[in-house]
């Protein structure tokens, strides 16, 4: 797993401004307008834009510094997953405000492209059986996708002309005057969304927006070993963009339903087990539940409530198979209730022949 605090050069205990500073500094230093063609730089770039995402998050940032984690890789497998455009939709959402970045770059990047389509957000709830094993899920979602009369274009012949707000440049540009200057602010063309230009004719299905709402089937390969918190990228799974623009992805957010008999502490199950005086003073064995179906315990002679036994392996299964928790079984010693005269006069006899409970060892501290 990556560090991000080392990939920004600051320590644990940076504020925001910090934070910002360094990734700002980055940023600016491997942006690929700078170093065109440097797939090295590029990798910093996104690496950069990556840890700053998580830091400067406080919820992200608390997951991060406690699990050393935020989510789940799409892929599977351990690093970076900031691809390009992700990176630089974080630069612009960090810094596109202050305008006048083309200056820093040597000049303007001519036309702007076209707006990709926006990310979709769903929440899936799991039971403790389908994180442990891992599941296979399917779900629906209503989402913009690519109209099919107009193949996306939104144009009914297919004829498209220069937007004549913005001059086919895509983008209108502000100058504001400030104590420190002129400061140029550019922003997408909302008339054609970023792209120059716009349809003559607009089609009749979609009304020239290139898509329509429907409804999508989505199959999800859930690992096993995920938290609630975590979440998995689907790129190219959210609103398909106006016009042919490419589209957002699918966040798909972990939940865990509550268990009749489990809680969960980390990778850890536990569960409480009640069992007789009897049971707890000649000892037992029981079949106790598990996440995978149940396992026998053997409880020795004398054991008090309170005690916590381990079973181990029987726990969640770490991300990508790193190694498994156990379940943690804490024992509680359960009274009889509603005696006949023969059970009393049976406890009476045996209160006699029990040891005598000294009185300095009466009395202990209460624990939670």
């Amino acid at each position: 797993m990556p560090d991000y605090y080392d990939i920004l050069g600051v320590n644990r205990g940076a504020n925001k401004d910090e934070i910002k500073k360094a990734y700002r500094q980055m940023a600016l230093k491997y942006h690929p307008d700078r170093n065109p063609g440097d797939a090295g730089a590029e990798q910093k770039f996104k690496e950069a834009a990556e840890a700053y995402d998580v830091l400067n998050d406080d919820s992200k940032r608390s997951q991060y510094d406690q699990f050393g984690s935020v989510g789940v890789n799409g892929g599977g497998t351990p690093g970076f997953d900031f691809d390009l455009s992700d990176a630089l939709r974080t630069f612009m959402s960090g810094f596109g405000s202050f305008g006048g970045f083309e200056d820093m770059f040597g000049g303007g990047r001519g036309q702007m492209r076209a707006s990709r389509g926006g990310d979709l957000r769903v929440t899936l709830h799991l039971t403790f059986e389908e994180i442990a094993a891992g599941v296979e899920k399917t779900i629906r979602v209503k989402r913009f996708e690519a109209c099919s009369t107009c193949n996306g274009s939104g144009a009914a012949g297919g004829r498209e002309i220069r937007c004549p707000q913005c001059r086919g440049a895509g983008e209108i540009r502000q100058v504001q005057r400030t104590m420190l200057g002129q400061v140029m602010n550019v922003q997408p063309c909302h008339n054609c969304g970023g792209t120059g230009r716009v349809v003559e004719q607009p089609c009749r299905s979609c009304h020239g927006d290139g898509r329509i709402k429907k409804s999508k089937e989505i199959r999800i390969d859930v690992p096993s070993g995920v938290a609630a918190g975590n979440y998995m990228t689907l790129s190219g799974e959210g609103n398909h963009g106006r016009r042919g623009a490419p589209p957002g992805d699918l966040i798909v957010l972990f939940d865990e339903e509550p268990h009749d008999l489990f809680m969960r502490h980390g990778r850890d199950v536990l569960i409480t087990v009640h069992i007789t005086f009897a049971e707890a003073a000649l000892g037992t064995a029981i079949k106790v539940p598990t996440l995978d179906g149940s396992a026998k315990l053997k409880f020795p002679a004398g054991i008090q409530s309170g005690h916590i036994l381990r079973m181990r392996d029987k726990g969640f299964p770490g991300l990508r198979g790193r190694g498994k928790g156990d379940q943690l079984v804490k024992i509680q010693v359960t009274s009889p209730a509603g005696l006949s005269n023969n059970d009393i006069k049976l406890y009476e006899d045996l209160m006699e022949k029990e040891p005598v409970i000294l009185e300095k060892d009466r009395y202990s501290r209460f624990e939670l």
